[in-house]
């Protein structure tokens, strides 16, 4: 038994109570992306979503549910086969202005990509480029959205975003090879925070790294949100990560979002099947064998076992 989403994503009171007096800075409404192969995939349906300055905002589902094609299309990456077939995206700029990022062409799009929004990718720790120095990348960065910039100005720019994610700055002048999976994916995010932007999407930053690693840069992304007061989204099948680090989280499957609440909310009243099929699908680290992250009850007592697979069978 699947709950309907025609009439939106389910969601709550204690939701609603925590969007009061919020600011947003990015709202999309009405996104749907397809795939234009044969047959023609729907990728994203009929999504909508705000994000507010300064919150973390998880995205959460299985693989192949859309999340990170939904990011591409807020931040305009979209490339064929997908297409984006319906929507607005619009920002929310900190002068007052806002911005229809679907009319942004050539140019205008250019600039507003890291300078407003900014993006870690998808197995982000293997995108640098193996033959330039993080220096010089770092620098390109500046170089094209900061020109008169002074070489002066962006070495102690890149020192300095070195040492925010916590990353000694003499490896300014280290490679890729050089580096760690950690030290990498750090990297990444000091580029994604090289001009100060309002919105960062993260889509599965930590997945190749162990979890001492993802522990580490986890923190740095928090600490960073406070100091800076940027947005996330971050993307994740990890949904108990999500309920650790994020104010908010929406849940998608089969391209649509099918659940937004407060992590809290998620966590003690989920109200969509699946979103409880999430919650159950991760072993506890502390409960009995076979207990889950959520009721910390055993399988075989658990609310996920005897009566629902009775009924599902």
């Amino acid at each position: 038994m699947t709950a309907t989403t025609t009439a939106g994503p389910l969601s709550s009171a204690t939701h609603a109570d925590y969007l009061e007096g919020l600011e947003p800075v990015l709202t999309a409404h009405d996104i749907s992306i397809d795939y234009e192969v044969d047959p023609p995939v729907h990728a994203v349906r009929h999504a909508s979503l705000t994000l507010h300055r300064g919150e973390i905002l998880g995205l959460a589902g299985e693989s192949g549910c859309g999340k990170t094609t939904l990011a591409y299309g807020l931040n305009r990456l979209l490339k064929p086969p997908a297409i984006l077939r319906s929507g607005e995206v619009t920002f929310h700029d900190a002068d007052g202005t806002d911005v229809d990022v679907v009319a942004l062409r050539d140019d205008a799009l250019r600039a507003f990509r890291w300078d407003k929004v900014s993006m870690v990718f998808q197995g982000a720790m293997n995108s640098l480029n193996p033959v330039i120095s993080v220096r010089k990348q770092l620098h390109d960065v500046m170089t094209t959205h900061r020109p008169q910039m002074t070489r002066a100005a962006r070495d102690e720019r890149s020192a300095e975003l070195l040492a925010l994610v916590g990353v000694d700055p003499a490896r300014l002048d280290s490679f890729a090879h050089e580096l760690s999976g950690g030290m990498r994916q750090r990297v990444m995010i000091a580029m994604a925070l090289a001009l100060n932007p309002q919105v960062m999407i993260m889509d599965e930053p930590t997945t190749a790294l162990d979890v001492v690693v993802q522990r580490g840069i986890l923190r740095e992304i928090m600490r960073l949100r406070e100091q800076f007061r940027f947005a996330v989204v971050f993307i994740t099948h990890d949904l108990p990560m999500l309920l650790e680090i994020s104010d908010r989280i929406a849940v998608m499957r089969a391209g649509e979002i099918v659940e937004i609440d407060t992590a809290e909310s998620i966590y003690t009243r989920a109200q969509h099947p699946y979103t409880r099929e999430l919650l159950t699908a991760f072993p506890s680290l502390t409960g009995e064998r076979g207990s889950f992250v959520r009721t910390g009850r055993s399988d075989e007592t658990g609310p996920s076992a005897g009566t629902e697979k009775g009924d599902a069978s």
